[in-house]
């Protein structure tokens, strides 16, 4: 299923392709605001950002908890990150623009969007990170629930390592219904990277195909470790 003519026009029109050196100032200045303000209103710790690759393509899996994950994901490194944003998103042309030109492409939700995945594959071979959430749409509670396959698929297709990272205290922030977010400390703890090729048998090494059984495993995986480090983030577990 393809996305609209309207929503992420520019991006489809073209496709991805390496940032230019104004893109990349653009993002730097408007990252530098945004994530600054977010300090003074949400301050906290990045835990393990040193598992962050600092050159090539990888996918970043943040938990998904409220509005201003996307905001707060962006505090593990300063290299641009593409985000899959919800198409609903380009109902508001002003919104779509900006956040199209900081790097963003839209997805239609509750169905497989064929279109936007190819988008997402063209990103990574340019060798920029991709944020995914994979829980798909923002959740409640302390349980890392059965995750959307899609983050697993494109590390399996791409070849590139997911980064898991637990965003707690996002939830008690802005929980789902809120309008307006509240002030409070948050921790984003960030695992290792997760190697797709360990998911992959002898007969799917240098295959475009991506087993079934792969892509269900991976995602597992990526769920167990989401767990652990959420668990972490919200003080439920010992700090490493």
């Amino acid at each position: 299923m393809t996305i609209d003519a309207t929503p992420g026009q520019a991006v489809a029109a073209g496709g991805p392709r390496a940032a230019t050196p104004g893109e990349l100032a653009f993002y730097g200045a408007c990252r530098f605001v945004a994530v600054g303000a977010s300090r003074l209103y949400y301050p906290g710790p990045v835990v393990g950002a040193e598992h962050v690759p600092e050159t090539g393509s990888f996918i970043l899996a943040p938990s998904h908890r409220s509005y201003i994950d996307w905001l707060i994901a962006a505090r593990v490194t300063r290299r641009r990150l593409r985000y899959l944003v919800k198409a609903e998103v380009w109902k508001s042309k002003a919104a779509g623009r900006l956040i199209e030109a900081l790097g963003a492409f839209p997805i239609q939700r509750g169905a497989a969007d064929r279109h936007a995945f190819t988008l997402a594959l063209s990103v990574l071979a340019t060798g920029e990170p991709l944020v995914v959430f994979p829980e798909g749409t923002r959740q409640r509670g302390p349980e890392i629930a059965e995750l959307q396959d899609g983050a697993a698929y494109l590390a399996l297709r791409a070849r590139v390592p997911i980064v898991p990272v637990a965003l707690g205290g996002t939830e008690a922030a802005m929980p789902r219904g809120a309008t307006i977010p509240r002030p409070g400390r948050v921790r984003i703890v960030v695992g290792e990277p997760i190697a797709p090729e360990g998911f992959l048998d002898g007969s799917a090494e240098g295959s475009v195909r991506v087993p079934r059984a792969a892509t269900r495993a991976l995602s597992e995986a990526l769920r167990e470790r989401l767990q652990a480090l959420l668990d972490e983030a919200e003080g439920r577990a010992p700090a490493r």
